[in-house]
């Protein structure tokens, strides 16, 4: 359960930073991470934005529900957030 939390925290860092505008090439996503307890890294985020924005943007912000959405759509994801979601036993 807390490496699902860990994985869901990356991908609303995500989407949080991506929804005040798009940092500049090559920035670290998300700044400063605002959650106690986030273990991903920037390439962790960059992995799994696109398949947040395309599959499962309803589900922000409930972190549950974007890493049970990213699991579902696992097949329909890209190889690098697959990765992801496998490095954190998901």
């Amino acid at each position: 359960m807390r490496i699902g939390l860990a994985l869901a925290m990356i991908v609303i860092a995500t989407v949080a930073a991506s929804a005040q505008g798009a940092p500049p090439p090559g920035a670290p996503l998300g700044g400063p991470m605002p959650f106690p307890g986030y273990q991903g890294t920037p390439d962790d985020q960059k992995a799994c934005q696109p398949a947040v924005f395309k599959f499962c943007q309803a589900a922000v912000p409930d972190t549950f529900r974007i890493l049970q959405c990213l699991q579902q759509n696992r097949s329909r994801i890209g190889r690098a957030c697959q990765q992801v979601l496998a490095n954190y036993g998901q």
